[in-house]
């Protein structure tokens, strides 16, 4: 479709202020395309970067977020085809015949000149669609059997088991007034109380029972809540990997990557697992808080950044290690860390 220019009004704006029906114009600067819809990608300190721009007609353009566009106003088709510039010839039709839009072929030498066609688009493909979820199946999560009563009869256990513990008391106090598993504070709790169980006591068994009350929950979207599953998860996969329950490992493993696999559009999977693959790659394990603590010989903070540590290293491990940490060495780490906060 060729328009006149006094029938299109441009202007320039900013990638990051386009809108859903906006008309702008294509990289090569000759046609326009209505934009669907407009998403904005993050960079990894959480600024919009990339602009994500669907097109009425099919595709995607990509634009930094920051790059001048410009949006033509006046066009109604999702692609339309500007006028050439005075000062560039006419494109050469093509050598096929061409057929017209009713289907009758072209002849010829029938009087009629060529048809102009505009070109369409030229849009890269998307990205194949990411794996679908792949959690454990009914028979693998047969393999964590269910809690002994109640959760506040599971706590009250445990805690009677160490009546001279006193952060597992402390603990087992604010469980027993009951045990909600939609509060994020509650949760926080029971995976400290697993964990003291299991660092602090040597108590394998118990930290794998109060553990088991949260690892089955499933993945709600809340990023707070899921931390303190996410630790009672890697916690549990050590437990049974050094108790030689590997089935039942797997499955924890399996739980621990359920927010890995919610996203399913491929732009966003894809940036999605470069990110996570960088956060294994460079995990936090607290070196220079660490060593800071030593050199001020502050023993009680030294505990509290090794146990955080420990938390990192454990979470690397139910993930079956990184490209730069190997499973060895992390089943290394883990013991030295292991060492140092029970000593």
């Amino acid at each position: 479709m060729t328009e006149s220019p006094a029938a299109r009004h441009h202007r320039e704006q900013q990638a990051g202020s386009l809108t859903t029906g906006s008309h702008i114009l294509l990289p090569d600067g000759r046609r326009t395309a209505e934009i669907d819809q407009v998403e904005l990608e993050h960079d990894d300190f959480g600024s919009p970067a990339l602009v994500l721009a669907s097109l009425s007609g099919g595709g995607t353009l990509r634009v930094a977020i920051g790059t001048m566009v410009t949006v033509v106003d006046g066009a109604h088709d999702d692609v339309t085809q500007l006028p050439l510039p005075a000062d560039l010839p006419e494109a050469a039709p093509p050598a096929e015949t061409l057929t017209p839009r009713n289907g009758a072929q072209e002849q010829p030498g029938a009087g009629t000149g060529p048809i102009n066609v505009a070109p369409a688009v030229v849009v890269p493909p998307l990205p194949p669609a990411p794996p679908a979820a792949t959690g454990p199946s009914e028979e693998e999560l047969a393999l964590i059997p269910a809690p002994a009563g109640t959760p506040e009869s599971v706590v009250e256990a445990a805690a009677e088991a160490h009546p001279d513990a006193e952060g597992v008391l402390l603990l087992a106090d604010r469980l027993s007034k009951g045990v909600n598993f939609k509060s994020g504070s509650c949760l926080k709790d029971l995976s400290d109380l697993a964990h003291e169980l299991f660092i602090t006591l040597k108590d394998a068994d118990g930290a794998l029972s109060v553990a088991d009350l949260i690892t089955v929950l499933p993945y709600d979207g809340n990023p707070g809540r899921w931390t303190s599953v996410e630790a009672s998860l890697a916690l549990a996969s050590y437990i049974c990997r050094q108790d030689g329950q590997d089935d039942r490992a797997e499955v924890y493993e399996k739980l621990i990557r359920t927010p890995e696999n919610q996203e399913t559009d491929p732009f966003k999977a894809r940036m999605a697992a470069k990110v996570r693959q960088r956060s294994l790659n460079e995990p936090n394990l607290y070196d220079k808080e660490i060593f800071r603590s030593i050199d001020n010989s502050n023993h009680d903070a030294e505990r509290e950044w090794r146990l955080l540590r420990l938390e990192s290293l454990l979470f690397l491990r139910a993930h079956g290690g990184s490209e730069t940490i190997g499973t060895s060495e992390l089943e290394r780490r883990i013991s030295n860390e292991l060492e140092a906060v029970r000593s």
